[in-house]
């Protein structure tokens, strides 16, 4: 109604949760992508997310771009850039590809 294109949905309970708090917050951010989808706004995801825990966010059909970039920078201190984005892209491209092999 006021005219916005996209929404970014905030993971940072869903970082910070573990066990069956984390599958419960994971569960929130798929229904709210899904409900910003069908009101056809684009979706994005961030906070917190670091390379243990993006897979299941990335699953996400819905979503259209993931904030990673505190993660990215910090792993880049070790391994340098270029190689922290590509192993980002690898393990959302990844999940990904295992989520349309078992159709989620």
């Amino acid at each position: 109604e006021i005219g916005g294109d996209m929404v970014e949905l905030h993971t940072g309970a869903y970082a910070n949760a573990k066990g069956r708090s984390q599958e419960k917050e994971l569960k929130k951010i798929e229904r709210a992508a899904f409900y910003a989808k069908k009101n056809k706004l684009k979706v994005a995801a961030g906070h917190g997310i670091t390379y243990l825990n993006v897979a299941p966010i990335a699953r996400i059909p819905e979503i259209d771009e993931l904030s990673v970039g505190h993660s990215i920078i910090s792993r880049s201190i070790f391994v340098g850039l270029e190689r922290a984005v590509k192993e980002m892209l690898e393990l959302m491209i990844k999940a990904r590809e295992l989520d349309a092999t078992t159709k989620r």
